[in-house]
């Protein structure tokens, strides 16, 4: 059987083993939901740059599959340079609450924040974040979505003991019937989680699923959402666009690639 066989046979699995949890994913935001995620897309403070990226991150199918409404408590992760937050605040600003877990040292981020208030002015706070060394995202049971983006290879890289952590947390915070929603560059089916994410910065999503269900989530739904055939799954992500790391001769080979093919995991807490 190959890789991509592989591949493609998780979700089914998943959906067989899981029927209750699996048939979740039916239900699809309404289409007002839909409509102020787009208008959060199409928002003037979002740069070219980062819109050019929306064909790689389907950011309003990869929420409304999470099930984001505008009236949640939704904690973030590790958000970066805020390319997702830049989606998000606006959209709960009216009626909703967004946590930035994030690094006390991320001035740039907390700059970004500040410089735009009728974007951003609704963020409910920022909690230190810095895996394994702080991980708290507040108070058990108090948020409806934790999310994350792109960023559990990074924390495995500290040790698995470092992502168990995360994973824990995202459970505690989580209210039940909270969603973790977890998009990552995705590895070889059963390649070793470590090595891969050490060397590639990618992971199996069979690791991630069985994580998830060891912590004690129910896998609500696995997505191809953000999948693309083209990425053969044995490259740094970082010599893929939008960094191109790699050589100039091999940038056209990359470019013609696309972005890294990705993991969309939505767990759900009992």
């Amino acid at each position: 059987m190959s890789p991509r066989t592989c591949k493609l046979l998780i979700p089914l699995l998943v959906a067989l083993l899981l029927p209750a949890a699996a048939s979740a994913v039916t239900a699809t935001a309404p289409d007002s939901t839909a409509t102020a995620l787009q208008q959060a897309v199409n928002g003037h403070w979002r740069s070219p740059a980062n819109r050019a990226r929306d064909q790689y991150r389907h950011p309003v199918e990869t929420l409304q599959f999470f099930g984001i409404k505008p009236d949640m408590t939704v904690v973030e992760l590790s958000p970066g340079g805020g390319w997702y937050t830049e989606i998000v605040a606006p959209f709960l600003y009216a009626h909703g609450h967004l946590i930035e877990a994030a690094p006390a040292t991320s001035a740039k981020f907390s700059a970004k924040l500040k410089a735009d208030p009728a974007v951003y002015g609704h963020i409910a706070k920022i909690v230190p974040f810095a895996p394994p060394y702080q991980v708290n995202l507040g108070a058990d049971n108090s948020a409806d979505m934790v999310l994350t983006f792109r960023n559990t290879h990074d924390w495995l890289n500290h040790s698995p003991a470092t992502l168990d952590a995360v994973f824990q947390a995202a459970f505690h915070v989580l209210k039940p019937g909270g969603v973790f929603g977890v998009t990552e560059h995705r590895a070889k089916p059963f390649a070793d989680a470590v090595d891969s994410a050490k060397a590639l910065h990618r992971l199996p999503e069979d690791y991630m699923i069985a994580l998830a269900l060891k912590t004690g989530f129910r896998v609500a739904g696995v997505s191809e959402i953000n999948a693309n055939p083209a990425d053969p799954e044995d490259v740094n992500v970082h010599r893929l666009p939008p960094d191109l790391a790699g050589p100039d001769d091999e940038h056209a080979k990359m470019k013609a690639i696309g972005e890294s093919d990705r993991m969309t995991l939505r767990f759900v807490k009992p």
